[in-house]
């Protein structure tokens, strides 16, 4: 069993997809026999309640509310799964510790932000584990997951991909490239991994390669990459063609069915060594 800290409760704090339930399950797989999860209105799908033992509905914005839940569930051990839409930063109604929060940080970003909340978590006794916790299974090794054998161009657009990554991870920009025939559309931003691809199927058309990667002093206990069937449709609304993402390191919800659901879908589907040999580091850096 994947005991954490020599327990077996678990606390989740649960954003929006299917991430949640998929840790959920695995948890309990594993032999966690409390599950608690931190759950936020308008935002976590309600099918969390079907598989943990206890659930805390808040709003989100409410960082307080969201301590004393946790404070007051008797949870050592917590993990954030999910995603919470980047436009709340901006729009939802924070309470005063929130605001206190975001008035101490000189940027605003995933990092800096879960960060400051896992210091937060840590000032009431409360460790905040990577989000792979329970989920090691499903973050694959180096190697062809689904469809052909990579063409050249389509191999040498997965380098090009790596390496404008490796650049942009630094700057807090975004884990996502979309790259055809040696051409770079689409560099993510704030808008998450879907729009971008969307942006880069309306700005390039079909046979676009999308490398998604975790930033460099990436913090696994926030932000991993996840790779989903929704992230699948929307390759295949895009008519993209390979999606190269980046080993040990991201994580694949239900994996065999996204394999499959790839496969079914034409859709290369490959995990890549971010330190695999590349030429032409230098280049792109003094570029930039």
């Amino acid at each position: 069993m994947n005991q954490v800290s020599g327990s077996t409760t678990l606390g989740i704090i649960a954003g929006r997809g299917v991430y949640p339930r998929v840790l959920a399950e695995s948890a309990r797989a594993q032999g966690v026999s409390n599950l608690v999860a931190f759950a936020f209105k308008k935002e976590t799908d309600r099918v969390i309640e079907r598989h943990v033992d206890q659930v805390h509905w808040l709003r989100l914005g409410q960082l307080q509310a969201l301590l004393d839940a946790i404070q007051g569930s008797g949870v050592k051990t917590v993990v954030m799964a999910g995603q919470i839409k980047p436009t709340h930063l901006f729009h939802v109604r924070m309470d005063k510790a929130l605001l206190k929060l975001l008035g101490q940080l000189r940027e605003r970003n995933a990092h800096s932000i879960f960060g400051a909340v896992g210091d937060e978590l840590r000032n009431i006794g409360v460790s905040l584990e990577q989000a792979s916790l329970f989920m090691e299974s499903t973050m694959p090794e180096p190697g062809q997951l689904a469809g052909d054998t990579l063409t050249e161009q389509e191999d040498a657009d997965v380098t090009l991909g790596l390496r404008v990554a490796k650049v942009t991870s630094q700057l807090d920009i975004g884990q996502t490239v979309v790259i055809k025939a040696g051409t770079i559309l689409a560099v993510e931003a704030f808008e998450g991994t879907d729009k971008t691809i969307k942006r880069a199927g309306d700005l390039g058309g079909a046979d676009s390669v999308v490398v998604k990667v975790a930033k460099q002093g990436h913090d696994m206990r926030f932000d991993i990459p996840v790779i989903g069937e929704r992230t699948l449709k929307m390759c295949k609304r895009a008519q993209v063609k390979v999606l190269a993402i980046e080993a040990n390191r991201t994580i694949l919800l239900d994996r065999a069915r996204v394999i499959e659901q790839a496969a079914q879908n034409g859709l290369k589907l490959i995990a890549v060594d971010v330190e695999r040999p590349q030429q032409g580091d230098a280049a792109v850096g003094d570029t930039l």
